[in-house]
């Protein structure tokens, strides 16, 4: 399971976006914010192939992620292939797809308050790109991120999220196919790599500055030892 693109948008207007694969989600993705209906707050998904659009627009912030499309919980397969149109329980169309966007929602807002409304297209996205980076890893990869959704009870809230093919939503004119990389299946390696990564990182960082502290005691136990010999005697008598 993997999320492997997501934005932020205000409106039609991108202020940061990350993709994990070399896919034409993004294309996607901005077609999809062009044709969601109405100015209401919404929970909203979109399926293409076996990749699942989810959106969350709350005060005119709209958060998009593409993730697989067993992203959440199992059911979510025979769900999709039964109705494009009735609502699904959030908990069953992608709890931790929803979860991520519900935290990215909130780091976006703490991080520029106000300026979201003012910010120029991709006005945030060298900064909070990395963010989308670091929270998709996570989200996708780490066991704790739907462990601590269900702890808090977020996504147990009456909510409905609607289901639908995205080629109900794009017309057909403007239809483009979804390509992700068939590398994108390596995505959870990819993850995890990552992590492994900067674990050896870590660990041969502090194996340095263990080396190190050896290597000055060692120093100064032959600066002593040395001094002791010349002073003749190990309280250094005729140096003092």
């Amino acid at each position: 399971m993997a999320i492997l693109y997501a934005l932020v948008a205000r409106g039609s207007v991108v202020l940061a976006e990350f993709s994990a694969t070399a896919t034409n989600a993004s294309a996607i993705a901005k077609q999809i914010l062009g044709k969601i209906p109405g100015n209401d707050d919404s929970h909203v998904s979109y399926s293409q192939d076996r990749y699942i659009f989810h959106v969350k627009r709350t005060d005119g912030l709209t958060v998009l992620c593409m993730a697989e499309e067993n992203a959440g919980s199992k059911p979510f397969r025979s769900v999709l292939l039964s109705s494009f149109s009735s609502p699904v329980p959030v908990g069953l169309a992608g709890r931790i797809p929803f979860a991520f966007l519900e935290d990215i929602h909130q780091r976006f807002v703490r991080t520029y308050g106000r300026s979201v409304h003012s910010a120029q297209a991709y006005g945030m996205n060298d900064e909070f790109s990395r963010v989308l980076s670091q929270q998709m890893e996570y989200y996708s990869s780490d066991p704790n991120a739907d462990r601590m959704n269900r702890l808090k009870g977020e996504m147990n809230q009456v909510r409905n999220v609607m289901i639908e093919n995205i080629d109900k939503v794009l017309e057909r004119g403007d239809r483009l196919e979804l390509l992700v990389d068939k590398t994108s299946n390596m995505q959870g390696n990819t993850f995890r790599f990552r992590k492994q990564a900067r674990r050896f990182r870590s660990t041969t960082w502090w194996r340095n500055v263990k080396l190190m502290i050896a290597l000055i005691i060692l120093l100064l136990a032959v600066i002593y030892g040395v001094l002791a010999f010349v002073c003749h005697g190990l309280t250094l008598p005729t140096c003092l």
